[in-house]
């Protein structure tokens, strides 16, 4: 099987990219080449502007792929390029979109690929919609072989997820024995999945004739609190986290970004039924609990240090001031 990735060295698609090899797929990957990503030398890597489809076309001519994969688009613009270019030419599209795309707030907190769509907080999961929309519309009307496969808050290598921030800033700030910021009061309940995990799913749907038309959603089983998730980040540190807790409501005053984010997915309890991967990719399941990634994540950080990225430092500063403030008033 002839597969293209147009990313493949990214947070997720990077160990998509190591699985697909390892599993004998002949894969190329189309990117930028902005981010350097160690891969398998069977990965073919073309680098370009996937931003300019003719460039694309002069890149890609003469080859010819059985699926492709996007993990970078995020507008109806860049799926009206998709459509055009592989219409006709590929057997399965697969579109990387997103589990914020599903209803919030939330009727359940387990949501299921049947829970419906919309998100009037986050101009992100919007987009993503728009882009689903367009793409089943297009597997409707014109027969486009499309898999929308929806990721939820999932971390690799360099990627130390908590709602404030996904760099280094955690880490730097619980070994300096400086507070980390936990909204609401950190009882609600999330799913955090490793991304090889998550490469056992989409490696498993590509050439699944089963998932064409269809939307699903690929998670870890293990269900964990904010506090549980914080808690082990300090664990794998070797610090016990000083938390403060404040709103949902009342960090997305202070940083709207950041509040988007929250309001728009993180601040409700979430679980996801994984029942529709497992039916099509039978094989599937999550090796990986947050413990051990987690450790693995700060492992890799701490013997990179040029990985070391502490850009959410004065956000959460910034948010703990006002709180500060606030609470004195």
């Amino acid at each position: 099987m002839k597969v293209l990735f147009i990313g493949g060295s990214g947070n997720i698609s990077t160990a998509c990219s190591r699985l697909a090899a390892e599993r004998g797929i002949d894969l190329c990957v189309y990117n930028r080449g902005r981010r350097k990503a160690d891969l398998p030398r069977s990965v073919h890597q073309i680098t370009g502007d996937f931003g300019n489809p003719i460039e694309m076309s002069k890149e890609l001519a003469g080859s010819s792929f059985d699926v492709v994969v996007n993990f970078i688009v995020f507008d109806p613009a860049q799926a009206s390029q998709d459509i055009k270019m592989f219409s006709g030419h590929v057997k399965q599209y697969v579109f990387i979109s997103t589990a914020t795309v599903y209803q919030k707030p939330p009727r359940h907190y387990v949501i299921t690929e049947d829970t419906p769509l919309g998100n009037p907080f986050w101009e992100y999961a919007q987009k993503k919609i728009a882009v689903e929309n367009m793409l089943m519309k297009a597997q409707r009307e014109l027969g486009f072989p499309v898999t929308i496969v929806r990721p939820s808050f999932t971390y690799g290598d360099q990627f130390i997820p908590t709602p404030v921030s996904t760099d280094y800033t955690p880490a730097a700030r619980l070994k300096k024995g400086l507070p980390l910021v936990v909204h609401g009061d950190g009882t609600s309940l999330w799913v955090m999945t490793h991304a090889s995990d998550f490469a056992k799913g989409l490696i498993g749907l590509l050439g699944n004739e089963g998932a064409i038309g269809e939307g699903v959603h690929i998670t870890s089983d293990e269900v964990l609190t904010w506090n549980q998730i914080h808690e082990l980040i300090g664990k794998a540190l070797g610090v016990v986290p000083k938390l403060v807790h404040i709103p949902s409501e009342f960090i997305a005053r202070i940083n709207p970004r950041i509040g988007a984010g929250l309001l728009g997915d993180k601040a409700y309890s979430t679980v996801f039924d994984n029942s529709k991967i497992k039916r099509l990719v039978p094989d599937f399941s999550c090796a990986v609990s947050f413990e051990q990634g987690i450790a693995r994540t700060i492992a890799y950080l701490e013997a990179h240090p040029e990985a070391q990225k502490t850009e959410a430092d004065a956000a959460t500063e910034e948010i703990l001031r006002v709180w500060r403030l606030a609470m004195k008033g």
